[in-house]
């Protein structure tokens, strides 16, 4: 397992460090700090589209393999993006590590749901998401001391943890190959519409936190000047995130997935009306510490979502997991890519960065609804008795 969390790792540094350097891409690559945001919007507009593809079509061949494969491309397109001269090779780079890292997150989590009885699952994946927090915690932070240098520097970071990944991999994760079906048979979960309206809640979360995630510098920075600072407030996100991440694994083990994903929602909901009111309301000598509170808390929600919403999504569709936990990255990559371009159109419109926290509770007030229906509708389906993954709420 710890070889999945490594790699995890390495996509966990991709997908945040970028954010803590926009100003410096756009000034190397002489674009706006919006366009240079959307670096990491086409990185999940592109694994939007295409993890569903490529889930489905190598979720009936050996997982190694697929692992492995994905892994590779990842680190290439790292390795571009690193080099890019220009701003449409540094989108091509994307793309390509885009296409990796969707089915790399697929396949890793689909791994570790067959190989892990369901009893445990909740601390596996947890300790294999963690890699992702963990990344936040530790890998951003380093990315961003580096990025002092250059902004490409962590990117080749990325891709020497990457194949350090792919080499421990290769020696030590053992060979697994899901139980033989048709591919209509993989796709038959997109037919049912209480599924489709699940993976949309992980669009809801993510599209939410991206909407202000990616400009996140903007947004703290006129009372966090100091580069140091930004440092140290990313690496509290990303603890924030491992602590979120962690207590959410067991809980979801020990009690409905549903009950613990519905806390947490709700929780992002008011912390995204707290600092909508913070940044609105409050004075500057308060504001410094109300941003920073609001951007923590945001963190533990943040971190502590996946684990069980991708339990829930799994006991919906157990012979298809492959799929759906491909489809839910498609999900996650499409509602970070809807963040990042929400929150670039409404800056480049003249949307102050410090009012991007009430987009995001206007987008939680639709999520948390949708997925209090997903929840019911799931309880009505299965009838009376217990349901360990759609319990009431």
């Amino acid at each position: 397992m710890i070889w999945l969390a490594v790699a995890t790792f390495t996509t966990g540094i991709d997908g945040y460090v970028l954010a803590g350097l926009l100003p410096d891409i756009a000034a190397d690559l002489d674009v706006t700090a919006a366009l240079a945001g959307q670096l990491v919007s086409v990185f999940a507009l592109t694994a939007a589209v295409a993890g569903p593809i490529l889930g489905a079509t190598t979720s009936g061949w050996e997982q190694r393999r697929v692992i492995m494969g994905a892994l590779t491309t990842f680190v290439a397109g790292n390795l571009l993006n690193a080099v890019a001269p220009t701003y449409g090779v540094a989108l091509g780079g994307r793309v390509i590590a885009a296409l990796g890292g969707c089915l790399l997150g697929a396949a890793v989590t689909g791994y570790v749901v067959h190989l892990v009885a369901e009893r445990h699952r909740g601390r596996a994946l947890s300790f294999v998401l963690g890699g992702w927090m963990t990344a936040t915690a530790l890998g951003v932070p380093v990315g961003l001391i580096l990025g002092q240098t250059s902004w490409r520097l962590p990117l080749v970071l990325v891709s020497v943890v990457g194949t350090i990944a792919l080499i421990g991999i290769g020696l030590r994760l053992p060979p697994l190959r899901y139980p033989s079906s048709s591919l209509a048979d993989r796709l038959r979960p997109l037919a049912q519409p209480r599924l489709v309206a699940g993976l949309l809640v992980s669009t809801g979360v993510l599209c939410a936190s991206y909407t202000c995630f990616t400009y996140a510098v903007l947004i703290l920075e006129p009372t966090h000047p100091a580069r140091w600072m930004m440092i140290v407030i990313m690496c509290a996100y990303g603890v924030a995130s491992m602590v979120g991440n962690a207590i959410t694994g067991r809980l979801a083990d020990r009690f409905s997935p549903v009950r613990v994903l519905t806390v947490i929602l709700c929780g992002l909901l008011v912390d995204a009306l707290f600092g909508a009111l913070a940044f609105s309301l409050a004075a500057p000598a308060a504001f410094a510490v109300l941003s920073l509170v609001w951007f923590v808390l945001a963190g533990v929600g943040n971190g502590g979502h996946a684990v069980p919403q991708q339990a829930r999504l799994a006991a919906m569709a157990p012979a298809s997991v492959a799929v759906v936990m491909a489809l839910n990255a498609s999900a996650i990559s499409l509602g970070s890519a809807l963040g990042g371009g929400v929150g670039g159109l409404a800056l480049s419109t003249g949307l102050a960065p410090g009012h991007l926290p009430l987009l995001a509770a206007g987008i939680l007030a639709l999520t948390l609804p949708l997925h209090l229906l997903v929840a019911r509708w799931s309880r009505s389906r299965r009838g009376p008795g217990p349901d360990p993954s759609a319990a009431a709420v």
